[in-house]
């Protein structure tokens, strides 16, 4: 099916106008289909032809002014609507259309554990014509009134207030003007937590098996929306535009959640069976706020075309972090930014498929190309961007220009120029010109201290700014141009404001900084900076991390940060400071055993959640399974060294057993989250089945804490891969526990555990259910992540070998047949990363050459590819070392 050209829309927006959605769905028709009735009520402006959108399973009737069309002429997902004159029209559609089991339409799932059965859409970017007709392109905004029939032990839930009318049968009121892709229906037997706030309805909602664990958190999640919603009514002067606002947490859910006005959609992960860190709970409140910021940025402002998604998705992440820290209880969100967010942004920005942050109009062409830009470059960078931004021009300028924005097209459309019309308003600088270098450019500066000692205590720093290589241009795929690589690569910096923080070993206690007064520098025009009192023992750029760069440390600061990092007073600081490391390693500068030294070193004394989990994150997946060779999983003759992975994995697991042993005993209580987060580490990194297996048969760890659900199946998922034991008691274990757990998490424990056992059969079992491209067979989108994630081991080279080549053979079909939302999967979680191997990379590139893969596909194997490259780079810079 044709992707929606940028041309298209635009002739197609000149040409009508959209006033109304009159649309009816009948849930009540089976497991697999469902009817779909749509009248759309809109004015052309002249005459001409045009065409609606719809993907049925069968188009029954159409009529257009009471005319009838021919279902036959639909081709694809577009039906012709030809000789339009001037004036009102009414367009009627009855389609039979398909449940979905990948997230994209509307979206079946029946739950293992009571076997109850919901539905919702996900109807983002083109797949609201998986529900309903529509001339589907963002800027011809409607009216949606929709009227839903269902089981009689339902509910529905929509964009507007539901009622029920006749048992089984729905009204949802009327939306204002809003997008054809922000459209919503959730429907099953939902347990619900209401309350009201502000006037209006609030809600929280999820399927009948969690029911317990909403309960026991809808205080904490009902609070942090009415904390967030009272300040983003402080700092917006428009009001909440819609007239309720539930969130409905569901199953098999493709993102982290989606902003429909008035009915915020979540995965049901954000619904915790398990215990979980204060850091998760954080996360949890940051998505809220996140999606909440959506209401007015995205939804009452919506975006024109698709170039333009990063405003809304950099100003809901801005906000998400900004609010939840200025509004609820977590309020150094901006650390977790740093040590686990910002990085997803660096790394995108370094692959060959980076791309602006607001990419020109002309770089998204259609629909398939905008869909690959939800990224790092989108989410984080963006993020990153406004957040300088705001420390460039001020925060109460920023927001009268957000402000002035919303006035100026409430329930309509913009563009960037727009956005930045609106912010020039507000100011004297110069928005225009700081977008062109931070929105319209590509990749990432490297900054550097110049440091020089003089006489008599004095000393200077500068910084030396390095702006990224990348090619002039970009493809949608992530392909550079072939004129890009004729005018050869293009060097650019960026203006930046920072803060360059300034420490003293303090000398009554060993291993602790103190801060001297901080420097604001604008770089590059700041110029030299001149001190006395002696050069301070580290010269930390972008402390505080207000800018989007790399930065690196002079040597006497480095020296410094490895023997008193957790010494720093503030875990933002000392967050910048592991994000140096983190580069350095990628870079190939610092040897990846560096970084798991200072790791070892310094985490068990860090106090700090997030710096914990995302230092431990790095070390293990990226040093411990891409970076380091497998090499051998112990020593072949006595005395002889483990292969370089396996020596990482006991270093991960003694600093493990150091956190546990520092967090032990009741007057720990407090740390219960490092704690957690240890046991994790250690279960990850074991080389061998002791001690895991222990806490598994006695479901618990000394000292605590039990084990949950979350847990025994991590355990049993690393005894698996490890083949702790013989493959039949394996086996065994893994129904015992399905039948222990027989919910959806359970299930795709027990899926990722199978996929991992070290047995051929195993192996064969899963790639097969893997690749199936037959509907009725093949695994929902859930069960593909779980499957895939299990059958990949570096464990298990020898065994998983010949997959490699199958990988890149039978992944085109797969991605072909089963849509966007399962070829990012499948690039993402089904490649064999853990081939870190020359004979991998020609295998991709000629997938990329003559495997003829989707765009999705595309994208995410050019980005593994150079990931996979980048590996081999740091690999062959540590063995030169």
């Amino acid at each position: 099916m044709p992707a929606l050209q940028r041309n298209e829309a635009q002739t197609r927006s000149q040409l009508i106008d959209v006033h109304r959605y009159d649309i009816a769905l009948d849930l009540t028709q089976g497991e697999d289909l469902f009817g779909s009735r749509t009248v759309i009520h809109f004015t052309a402006h002249a005459d001409g032809d045009t065409f609606v959108e719809v993907k049925p399973a069968e188009l029954h009737s159409a009529t257009l002014d009471g005319h009838p069309l021919d279902p036959a002429a639909l081709d694809g997902n577009r039906l012709p609507l030809s000789g339009l004159t001037p004036g009102a029209h009414e367009l009627r559609l009855d389609a039979t259309m398909r449940f979905s089991r990948t997230g994209e339409g509307m979206h079946r799932f029946t739950d293992p554990a009571d076997g109850e059965t919901y539905v919702y859409t996900q109807l983002f970017m083109e797949d609201v014509q998986r529900v309903f007709a529509a001339f589907d392109q963002p800027d011809l905004k409607a009216v949606f009134a929709l009227t839903v029939t269902a089981p009689t032990d339902w509910t529905v839930l929509g964009n507007g207030i539901a009622t029920q009318g006749d048992p089984g049968h729905w009204t949802l009121a009327a939306t204002p003007l809003i997008s054809t892709y922000l459209v919503a229906v959730a429907a099953g037997p939902w347990h619900s937590v209401r309350t009201e706030h502000a006037g209006l309805p609030f809600g929280i909602h999820c399927r009948r098996s969690l029911a317990p664990h909403l309960d026991a958190d809808a205080d904490e999640i009902l609070g942090l929306t009415r904390s967030c919603f009272d300040r983003y009514h402080e700092i917006f002067d428009e009001p909440y535009p819609f007239d309720s606002y539930d969130q409905a947490f569901v199953p098999e859910f493709n993102a982290g959640a989606m902003e429909n006005p008035g009915l915020v959609t979540f995965r049901d992960e954000f619904v915790f069976r398990s215990a979980v860190t204060d850091t998760e709970r954080q996360t949890r409140g940051m998505v809220i706020s996140h999606e909440m910021a959506h209401m007015w940025f995205g939804d009452l402002v919506t975006l024109k075309w698709w170039d333009d998604i990063w405003l809304n998705e950099s100003f809901a992440e801005y906000m998400g972090y900004q609010v939840l820290a200025e509004a609820t209880r977590f309020t150094d969100t901006w650390t977790d930014f740093a040590i686990a967010r910002k990085g997803w942004g660096y790394d995108a920005d370094q692959r060959p498929s980076t791309h602006p942050v607001a990419p020109a109009p002309e770089d998204v062409p259609d629909t398939a190309s905008a869909l690959l830009n939800f990224d790092g470059i989108s989410y984080a960078k963006g993020a990153s961007a406004l957040r300088q931004l705001v420390a460039w021009m001020g925060e109460k300028e920023f927001l009268a220009g957000i402000n002035d924005h919303f006035a100026r097209h409430r329930f309509g459309n913009a563009t960037l120029a727009d956005f930045i019309d609106s912010l020039s308003r507000a100011t004297d600088r110069d928005v225009h010109a700081w977008a062109e270098s931070w929105l319209r450019t590509t990749g990432v500066d490297t900054l550097a201290p110049v440091v020089e000692e003089g006489p008599d205590g004095h000393w200077s720093v500068s910084v030396e700014q390095t702006g990224s290589t990348q090619p002039g241009s970009t493809q949608p795929d992530g392909e550079h141009t072939a004129a890009a690589y004729a005018e050869g690569p293009q060097t650019r910096t960026r203006p930046h404001r920072l803060t360059i923080g300034l420490y003293d070993h303090d000398r009554t206690a060993p291993g602790r900084l103190l801060p001297r007064e901080p420097l604001s520098r604008d770089v590059p025009d700041g110029g030299t900076h001149t001190g006395t009192g002696g050069r301070p023992a580290l010269l930390l750029l972008n402390d505080q991390d207000l800018t989007y760069a790399k930065v690196r440390l002079d040597p006497v600061s480095w020296d410094t940060a490895l023997g008193a990092l957790s010494g720093l007073p503030d875990p933002l600081t000392r967050a910048v400071v592991w994000n140096a490391a983190r580069d350095m390693v990628r870079d190939g500068e610092l040897a990846p055993t560096a970084y798991l030294d200072a790791a070892r070193a310094h985490l068990p004394y860090e106090t700090d959640l997030a710096v914990v989990q995302g230092v431990l994150a790095f070390a293990r997946t990226q040093i411990a399974d891409r970076y380091l060779a497998a090499g051998p999983a112990a020593a072949q003759e006595p005395g002889g060294a483990p292969g370089p992975r396996h020596a990482a994995l006991t270093t991960l697991t003694a600093l493990s057993r150091d956190i546990l042993r520092r967090t032990e005993g009741p007057e720990h209580g407090s740390e219960a989250g490092l704690r957690l987060t240890a046991v994790r580490a250690f279960i990850d990194s074991a080389t061998t089945p002791e001690g895991i297996q222990d806490w598994l048969d006695d479901g618990s760890v000394p000292g605590g804490p039990r084990l949950d659900p979350e847990l025994r199946w991590r355990i049993l998922g690393r005894l698996a891969t490890l083949g702790a034991s013989p493959l039949d008691e394996l086996r065994a274990a893994i129904d015992a526990e399905l039948a222990r757990d027989p919910s959806a998490t359970g299930r795709e424990g027990a899926a990722r555990c199978r996929a991992a056992l070290p047995d051929p059969a195993a192996k064969q079992a899963a790639w097969d259910a893997l690749f199936t491209t037959d509907d009725k067979e093949a695994l929902s989108n859930y069960l593909f992540t779980a499957t895939a994630a299990g059958f990949w081991a570096p464990e298990q080279l020898d065994l998983l070998r010949p997959y490699v080549p199958r990988y890149f053979t039978d992944v085109p079909a797969l991605a072909a047949a089963r849509g966007p939302a399962l070829a990012d999967a499948a690039g993402r979680y089904a490649f064999p990363a853990v081939f870190a191997e020359e004979h991998t990379l020609r295998l991709g590139e000629a997938c990329l050459a003559d495997g003829d893969p989707t765009p999705a596909l595309r994208r995410k194997l050019i980005d593994q590819l150079d990931d996979l490259r980048r590996a081999l780079k740091v690999r062959a810079a540590a063995d030169g070392a």
